[in-house]
């Protein structure tokens, strides 16, 4: 039963480097994370997809397993009440595989050809248990920040509180410290772990303690696992420019790796928060100002607001309603590209408020003086 295809899931080949996968995920699940695409169920089952390719295609056991098999693998923890046992049982759907080899031939299979099956598969599932002791790099944590608008335009330095994965300073990661026994952290005291392929599942020997589900002389302070949970303040400095979206590395600051393997990275995506006046395009600033009809007519200098201040802004004669002007690297500094951005000003023609008896008669005099239909070319072409 084959399970998807999680080359096709991230967009890579299958002869992709890990770069090349770890970057193409990068890439897919900054454009469909959940906090980016709120209430998009869509958006939220593709980000899913794109998780589980990942789990699978960044951890070398893992793709090996699927590229050869073409299943979906992970390690999953056997049910509750399970003791420790010795050799590795295949069932399927529940339904045990032990003697699957004789079955296969209706009972007449030899010796040889059921222990030649068995070799096929002592030889993929032992070879993943060898490899299981291999130091395996820290995995990467995110981390959504939300900032305001401000923060966003000048740049900041945040703290965050970020609960991580680090090495034990007790037994250097080895999790063997001289200490007393403990529960194996790897199959959680059943001596037993379970590989899944597609609807099979694979009961092996936990290679970490060898079915004992216990392991011995553990680190007093990891209990064995050569990790412990630890939450940890980092800086984090956010430059100016930043945008809803965009994803900063702190390296090291993921998951601490095993047997000394180096650690991951912290990815934090931003989250920027609207400003009420200010609308943001890019890196150029928008923004509306009312004039009145006299200053559009005629022809005025105003003061308008910028993220630096005021500035002034010459609104020529004969200017209508929802024009647009350019202020020249008025708008939002990119340190990236080191280039900045200008603001818009769309301009809006407000109506004089007609409060008395001469205002009237001078709009009176203004409309005699202008007749022009401004809806005539409208009509025209209906």
């Amino acid at each position: 039963m084959a399970g998807p295809d999680y080359y096709a899931t991230l967009g890579v080949n299958r002869n992709a480097k890990p770069e090349e996968i770890r970057k193409a995920y990068r890439r897919l699940a900054r454009k469909y994370h959940p906090d980016l695409n709120p209430g998009d169920k869509a958006a939220e089952e593709r980000f899913k997809q794109i998780q589980e390719a990942y789990d699978i295609l960044s951890d070398p056991k893992k793709k090996q397993m699927y590229d050869q098999f073409g299943f979906y693998s992970p390690n999953v923890s056997p049910g509750a009440g399970e003791g420790p046992r010795q050799g590795p049982t295949m069932d399927f759907g529940g339904f045990d595989f032990s003697d699957f080899f004789t079955q296969a031939t209706g009972g007449r299979a030899s010796a040889g050809a059921s222990s030649s099956f068995r070799d096929i598969f002592n030889q993929f599932f032992g070879r993943a248990a060898r490899q299981q002791e291999a130091p395996e790099p820290g995995t990467d944590l995110e981390y959504a920040l939300d900032i305001d608008f401000w923060q966003a335009i000048r740049g900041t330095q945040v703290k965050l509180n970020v609960t991580r994965l680090e090495q034990c300073p007790a037994c250097g990661g080895t999790g063997r410290a001289g200490g007393a026994t403990a529960v194996c952290p790897e199959c959680k005291g059943s001596g037993q772990v379970t590989q899944m392929a597609g609807a099979m599942r694979f009961s092996l020997t936990c290679p970490r303690c060898g079915g004992q589900g216990r392991l011995k002389n553990a680190c007093n302070q990891c209990h064995g696992d050569g990790r412990y949970s630890r939450t940890e303040t980092v800086e984090v400095r956010i430059p100016p420019g930043v945008q809803t979206g965009d994803r900063l590395r702190v390296a090291g600051k993921g998951n601490s790796g095993t047997g000394g393997a180096p650690p991951g990275d912290l990815y934090i995506t931003v989250r920027v928060q609207p400003h009420p006046f200010f609308r943001r395009e890019g890196d150029n600033i928008v923004i509306q100002v009312p004039v009145t009809v006299s200053e559009a007519a005629l022809g005025a200098k105003i003061e308008v607001p910028t993220i630096d201040g005021r500035a002034l802004l010459k609104v020529p004669m004969g200017t209508q309603n929802g024009q647009k002007f350019r202020l020249r690297e008025k708008g939002v500094f990119n340190s990236r590209k080191g280039v900045r951005g200008d603001q818009i000003v769309e301009v809006v023609v407000q109506a004089p408020k007609v409060r008395d008896e001469r205002t009237k008669e001078l709009l009176r005099e203004l409309a005699a003086l202008n007749p022009e239909d401004p809806r005539a070319e409208i009509w025209s072409k209906v």
